[in-house]
């Protein structure tokens, strides 16, 4: 006989889009808990700028994951699965519902598609070497390299996205083994069902407008100041 899975909610979308209202409403109705899937909401001191749930949101529904590390702190995925899977048993344990929201994609995929993630420690020194190369020689350059020696990588690594080329090509020269090999789907740990949030682009725009004038009021510029202090 199988034994039937845990259930959860996920919200996904775009930023701006509605996540963390659509999240709220769900867990008054259902009786729900938060957690953050958002790779900047981890760190603390940046609230303005990650949109984070406002004090009075977060002592209406507990949220998980949200202010956990200081920026100048490395957070790997392996990290985030580990951690967001404890939450949602701890949920769970209580009888509440898990409602797992965000707009890191990567996160979201760890927690629902058990993501097998190699856990290898952030290299400083040779972060630093990948670095000063794209600053020499470009972004593309360390990109083939990446594809030369992963081709599957191509399809899931955003080739605009320095870190996450950076993070592949870390993992594909420390374990000595293609990245994409290394980032298989497990047995699915939860039966979840997910709400995409979809709003056309001139709408979208608008929102984003909106909240970059709010972020400004709310004093973003000193927020930035005082993170790169």
């Amino acid at each position: 006989m199988k034994l039937k899975k845990p259930k959860i909610i996920v919200v996904v979308g775009p930023t701006a889009s509605g996540k963390t209202g659509l999240a709220i409403k769900i867990a008054k109705k259902f009786g729900g808990e938060i957690v953050s899937a958002d790779s900047r909401q981890i760190y603390r001191g940046m609230d303005i700028g990650t949109a984070k749930p406002t004090k009075k949101e977060m002592a209406a529904i507990p949220h998980y994951l949200i202010d956990i590390n200081n920026p100048d702190e490395n957070y790997t995925v392996a990290e985030y699965k580990r951690d967001a899977v404890k939450a949602i048993k701890s949920i769970l344990k209580k009888g509440k519902l898990p409602i797992l929201v965000g707009g890191t994609g990567l996160y979201v995929k760890s927690v629902i598609d058990n993501l097998e993630i190699p856990n290898v420690p952030p290299d400083p020194k040779l972060r630093q070497k990948l670095e000063l190369r794209i600053k020499n020689y470009g972004l593309k350059s360390l990109y083939n390299e990446l594809i030369k020696l992963d081709p599957e990588a191509a399809y899931i690594v955003d080739p605009h996205n320095p870190r996450r080329i950076i993070r592949a090509l870390e993992i594909a020269l420390k374990t000595k083994k293609p990245f994409s090999a290394q980032r298989k789907a497990g047995r699915m740990i939860f039966d979840f069902i997910e709400f995409g949030i979809y709003r056309p682009k001139e709408e979208l725009e608008k929102r984003i407008d909106k909240r970059i004038d709010l972020m400004m009021k709310d004093g973003f510029l000193k927020e930035v100041k005082e993170l790169v202090e």
